[in-house]
């Protein structure tokens, strides 16, 4: 429920402090003494239009703050929630207006955009009046109302879960049934491509492999005629290692007979003849490690460049040609299996669309018995409102082929005013007082279902006589005890009902400007105000009685 509004520096009000508590609490003042201002402020704080003209004279700037108290499972919180808005405790709305014309919008004191304080709003408060434009406009809505009036929350979920299992088997027939259209048109492209690239047998990684061995190959190959040149200069017929194992040999007979002379120059030869054998020996590993066929490299080469071609042919990475293959063999054997896969999942659409079409039509039974209840407890309040010939109807439509997440039925509120009359949309028939009497009686056939914890009627009373203000009463009390519903009225037996009776008035804030006050009254202030609004500007003794008996009337 609205627990706090606080106003400041909005049209005549310069700063203004409201606590409201649970039940019914009616607003009372002389025509003109700032009731209106009061709701424009309301609607301001719960998303309403701004507007520059709001703001008090001389002042650049005006706000107003909306405290909620509401339940942890309330849906606004949800919508917190899911906008990234902290939700403990109490539910802050707080709007600022500026003289330029510019608005901001914070709730619980982060800012967020009015669109989302609209929402937040339309959850937490509802406003009625004879004019009232925005309620009950979309006959969405309706269907709501009707749902709401018959539990019927879970069997409409069950109904959204079919559409969407529904929904996604007709989708998964029509990518399928276009994947396999698509396959076709190519078919001819896909087969001789996978012929290409089956032959061709391309490997993951085979691009880099061969790469790195086309490099050392080609290397190798600039080195092999001095390796062969430098391995026969010390291997061939012209190789000087057997001269010099000779040669040494000799001197080494001879180093006996003169060791002074031939002991250094043998050493010198031995060790000579030592690295003439290792360079040997190290050029034959090396012919033979880098021993290759000229062929092999022409073959390596042709399979680089054959992949190569390929990657350029297809548009695709060389690594990615054999995933490539697999997704046109895929798109081959779907195109082979499609039909069989399309049936299935054919068949799938159908079940999925007779299990929605029972869950819908169910629903839409439930529905007709609920329209009809709703009508039957509308039209009970109408006659003690003064409707007692006009008729509330809930026009429904059923059309099986206009599957929705909701149903297949609309449904919209139309009303007869008159016996005669041709009945019709009950925002465009109604005029401005039956309007709001219209919505009271639905509003209390409705209780808590489907509304707002905060109901807020404006001047629904106006232009009815007694009886009829008294009924007005009666079903505004009966309303608030399932929620909070606060009253703009001019009628003192909808005044005398009231928990809490607020009352509006223009003083003077200094010499030369009046602002609106408004302060909760207590019960001897109560039934003078009360006794005002039976006898207008001059308060007899027996308005004042009469006053005294419509409160102890609306107490009993």
């Amino acid at each position: 429920m609205l627990v706090t509004l606080a106003i400041r520096d909005i049209v005549l009000i310069d700063r203004l402090d409201l606590d409201f508590s649970n039940g019914m609490s009616v607003l009372t003042g002389e025509t003109g003494a700032g009731k209106s201002i009061l709701l424009d402020s309301l609607s301001l704080a719960i998303g309403g239009r701004g507007d520059a003209d709001l703001v008090r004279h001389g002042e650049s700037q005006g706000q107003v703050t909306a405290v909620f108290d509401v339940p942890g499972d309330h849906a606004v919180r949800q919508l917190l929630r899911d906008n990234d808005v902290e939700d403990d405790g109490d539910i802050i709305l707080r709007r600022v207006q500026t003289a330029d014309g510019r608005t901001r919008a914070f709730v619980n004191d982060q800012p967020v955009s009015v669109g989302l304080m609209k929402q937040a709003g339309a959850l937490l408060v509802e406003i009625h009046g004879q004019h009232d434009d925005r309620a009950l406009v979309d006959p969405e809505s309706h269907r709501q109302l009707v749902d709401s009036f018959a539990g019927l929350q879970d069997d409409v979920m069950r109904v959204g879960d079919a559409f969407s299992a529904y929904r996604q088997a007709e989708k998964a027939v029509h990518d399928h049934t276009a994947r396999i259209e698509t396959a076709r048109q190519e078919a001819d492209y896909l087969k001789a491509a996978v012929d290409e690239l089956t032959l061709l047998a391309p490997q993951v990684g085979e691009d880099e492999e061969l790469a790195a061995r086309r490099t050392t190959m080609m290397q190798v190959e600039k080195i092999a005629g001095d390796l062969n040149d430098a391995f026969e200069t010390l291997n061939g017929g012209a190789s000087p290692i057997p001269e010099l194992s000779s040669l040494l040999r000799r001197m080494e007979r001879k180093a006996d007979q003169v060791p002074h002379l031939l002991n250094a120059p043998v050493r010198a030869l031995a060790s000579a003849l030592d690295s003439l054998e290792d360079a040997r020996g190290g050029l034959e590993t090396a012919l033979r490690e880098t021993d290759f066929d000229p062929r092999e490299l022409e073959t390596v080469e042709e399979r680089l460049f054959a992949l190569r071609a390929a990657g350029r042919k297809f548009s695709v990475p060389v690594d990615e040609l054999a995933a490539l293959c697999a997704r046109m063999s895929a798109d081959l054997a779907d195109l082979d299996a499609g039909e069989d896969k399309l049936a299935a999942l054919e068949a799938t659409a159908v079940k999925a669309k007779e299990t929605y079409d029972a869950r819908a039509l169910k629903l839409s039974d439930k529905r007709q018995k609920a329209a009809r209840a709703l009508e039957k407890a509308v039209g009970a309040e109408l006659p003690a409102l003064k409707l007692e010939r006009a008729r509330f109807i809930v026009e429904t439509t059923r059309d099986p082929e206009a599957r929705g997440k909701s149903g297949i039925d609309q449904m919209e509120f139309h009303v007869q005013t008159n016996p005669g009359t041709r009945p019709g949309p009950m925002m465009k028939v109604a005029s401005g007082g039956e309007l709001s009497r219209f919505l009271l009686a639905l509003k209390v056939s409705l209780a808590d279902k489907g509304s707002a914890p905060t109901l807020v009627f404006d001047e629904i009373d106006t232009g009815v006589g007694g009886a009829v203000a008294e009924a007005i009463g009666v079903r505004l009390a009966r309303l608030a005890a399932n929620v909070q519903v606060l009253t703009v009225t001019h009628a003192p037996q909808v005044a005398a009902r009231a928990a809490g009776h607020f009352l509006i008035a223009k003083e003077a804030a200094d010499k030369e400007r009046v602002a609106t006050r408004v302060r909760l009254i207590d019960e001897d202030h109560r039934r003078e105000e009360i006794a005002r609004m039976l006898a207008g500007s001059t308060i007899t003794e027996e308005a004042r009685a009469a006053a005294s008996k419509l409160m102890a009337e609306a107490a009993q």
